[in-house]
């Protein structure tokens, strides 16, 4: 695992992929190699960077294509993080397992003039052996087979000779069939999750160790008429890939799971991405001051531990290869607010004017941002504006008006290839680098979200060679 600071991680990351492709391809090329990216326009960024290494078989991916299916909700920012938690993993477990029930009623299986009596003692005893100690499907195959067992036992102190047809055909009989249903019946995922979010009473008794203001939360308003007519938030898919797995594991590990940004993945995203990786290694790559989303997992012996890798070593890269340190040093200023835990890293070059920063008042502001955009593109290099997501297309606007050619991220993928300069929203920003950065109105872009100030610590180590601020609000308190 590579830690933070994330001066570099990401070429460090893709480096060891390479050298593990070469050391160990037939392992990792059994199972194929993953690279799980935060958005599409990162693993834009960064997908020639493997074949400019030798390794071309290695697959990029967001988590959200990882998990397949469809999101076509949207969840408020309490339920969203609640959902996040690692203690849904318990609900989900308990809400599932809520099915199973106790027999009332034994079993009678007839086969021509004779009949096989299986007690009610006997079905609850084997019930109460399987409960929980598998996973559900298999479980309830099992208490069907059992079932089926103890009736060619009778039949054996008959005196007659059944062989192991005779117990798949009991297995799937009528009789047998209808305590299955009565007992352990069939469940799919949606199911089960519209359930809890629509009952509240079945949600209290599922999630004991929740708050009630946290299960108001997780409720639905106006609920779904059926499981089958649920439309799911990007959220669910997450716990709907979890109860899948409680129901029937998943066969098959990944040969090596790469994860990038992974200080902004949830306990219940790691534990989905944890599952595809149960025999594999992996690498994860993150920085502790740039978690911006509100349910990330926290520090990383925990981030390792939801992705069921708990003996994984953590190496810390304090730095700064890449990032100038005049501009290391001017984000560091905003740790102590974001990440105390962390020390400030150290920059091992400098580079002439590497950091300015224009005051504008609010009549000059757009100009202004024209002005250094176009100085910085009378230098080498990529070039990026980068600017509250709100306030990005306008200041693209502004510069195309004044003649700059400019494409916008997330918008013209293919134009970004072409064209040295890119006005990039601050929450695509993640990951990104380049020559030289404009960075518009800080205060904005930490008025825009909760965790703002982290998402400018972020926008802050873009650059590469030079970072010019421009602002006509006053700086945050940290950075004046």
């Amino acid at each position: 695992m590579c830690s933070n600071p994330v001066w570099g991680k990401t070429a460090v990351g893709l480096h060891r992929v390479a050298y593990l492709l070469y050391t160990e391809r037939e392992r990792l090329g059994r199972g194929g190699v993953v690279i799980v990216g935060p958005n599409k326009s990162f693993l834009s960024y960064i997908r020639k960077v493997l074949p400019a290494l030798g390794e071309v078989d290695v697959r990029q991916i967001t988590i959200d294509e990882l998990l397949t299916r469809p999101a076509a909700a949207t969840d408020e920012p309490a339920a969203e993080a609640l959902k996040g938690d690692a203690r849904m993993a318990d609900v989900l477990r308990r809400a599932l397992w809520s099915y199973v029930g106790t027999p009332t009623a034994g079993v009678l299986y007839s086969k021509g003039s004779r009949r096989y009596r299986v007690h009610e003692y006997e079905v609850v005893d084997i019930v109460s052996d399987l409960r929980e100690s598998t996973r559900y499907a298999p479980g309830r195959n099992a208490l069907a087979q059992r079932i089926a067992h103890v009736v060619l036992v009778r039949m054996e102190e008959r005196a007659e000779s059944p062989d192991d047809r005779v117990q798949d055909a009991v297995a799937r009989s009528k009789p047998v069939k209808e305590m299955l249903d009565a007992v352990w019946p069939r469940v799919v995922p949606e199911q089960i999750l519209h359930r809890l979010f629509a009952d509240p009473e079945f949600l209290a008794a599922a999630a004991p160790d929740l708050t009630d203001e946290e299960r108001t939360a997780l409720l639905w308003p106006k609920p779904a008429r059926s499981w089958k007519s649920a439309k799911w938030s990007f959220a669910d898919t997450v716990l709907l890939d979890e109860l899948e797995d409680l129901i029937e594991r998943r066969t098959g590990s990944l040969g090596h799971l790469v994860l990038d940004e992974a200080q902004d993945l949830s306990a219940m995203q790691l534990r989905a991405l944890g599952r595809r990786c149960r025999s594999g290694s992996a690498t994860v790559l993150g920085d502790l001051a740039q978690a911006t989303t509100a349910w990330a997992a926290g520090p990383w012996d925990r981030v390792l531990g939801h992705l069921g890798k708990d003996d994984g070593m953590v190496a810390e890269l304090d730095r700064g290869f890449r990032v100038p340190e005049q501009i290391i040093n001017f984000a560091a200023k905003l740790l102590p607010a974001i990440a105390p835990t962390l020390s400030k890293p150290t920059g091992v070059r400098t580079v002439a004017n590497a950091l300015s920063i224009v005051r504008a008042d609010g009549s000059t502001y757009q100009d202004q941002i024209v002005a250094e955009c176009r100085t910085a593109l009378a230098g080498e290099g990529s070039v990026a504006l980068i600017a509250a997501d709100d306030q990005v297309a306008e200041l693209r606007d502004a510069l195309t008006a004044a003649g700059l050619q400019a494409a916008l991220l997330g918008e013209t993928e293919d134009e970004i290839d072409t064209v040295r300069l890119v006005c990039v929203p601050a929450t695509l920003a993640k990951g990104l680098e380049f020559d030289s950065v404009v960075v518009a109105e800080p205060a904005h872009i930490v008025a825009a979200e909760p965790r703002g100030l982290h998402r400018l610590y972020v926008v802050l180590t873009r650059a590469v060679s030079r970072l010019q601020i421009v602002h006509a609000e006053p700086l945050p308190s940290a950075l004046a």
